[in-house]
């Protein structure tokens, strides 16, 4: 079960029988002043609702620390340094010969990886130990070719985060993008 789905089904629950209280209350008393303190209803159903958009981030915070606690989380960012030799088509990764994330990206996600911006291409869990990391890209080089290059990086998890870093770069000295992995220290 998704906790996710779960949560918010929950939170609309509270949040669904908290109105529905709230009006069978405003009908009951014909007023629109709550019965303890003097403050209206309307302001009362306002509280709750922030309350309720409160308690949904702190869960979805919970959620995150539960699905990937710091002793076995890694991180995979994908960050594009190119335009004159390589349009990038298509990014594959796989984490100890099982494929984990796979991407394709569209003209719009070029241009923003371009003007420097970095995406998050996976997070999940590993235990701790040697694991191989393998990075593939598909794209057109220069002159039109297709071009498909990969980066392999082993890397030793500890009880700490593992960030990783997907690194497409031009390279003025052989006309070539190249592809490489690099661990976040």
């Amino acid at each position: 079960m998704n906790l996710k789905r779960s949560t918010t089904r929950i939170l609309g629950g509270i949040l669904a029988t908290m109105l529905l209280v709230a009006q069978q209350a405003m009908a009951a008393d014909g007023a629109a002043v709550g019965p303890e303190d003097g403050e209206p209803v309307a302001a009362q159903v306002e509280d709750l609702k922030k309350l309720v958009i409160d308690i949904n981030r702190d869960m979805f915070i919970l959620e995150e620390d539960l699905l990937f606690p710091a002793n076995t989380q890694v991180t995979v960012f994908l960050s594009v340094n190119t335009g004159q030799f390589l349009k990038l088509d298509a990014v594959k990764l796989k984490i100890n010969e099982e494929v984990v994330a796979a991407h394709l990206y569209t003209d719009r996600q070029n241009r923003a990886l371009e003007r420097g911006g970095m995406q998050r291409l996976y997070t999940g869990n590993l235990k701790t130990g040697t694991h191989e990391i393998t990075a593939f890209v598909e794209g057109m080089g220069p002159d039109q070719r297709e071009y498909k290059q990969a980066a392999t990086l082993n890397v030793e998890k500890d009880s700490e985060v593992l960030a990783l870093e997907i690194r497409i770069q031009d390279q003025s000295s052989n006309y070539q993008p190249t592809v490489s992995l690099v661990e976040w220290e």
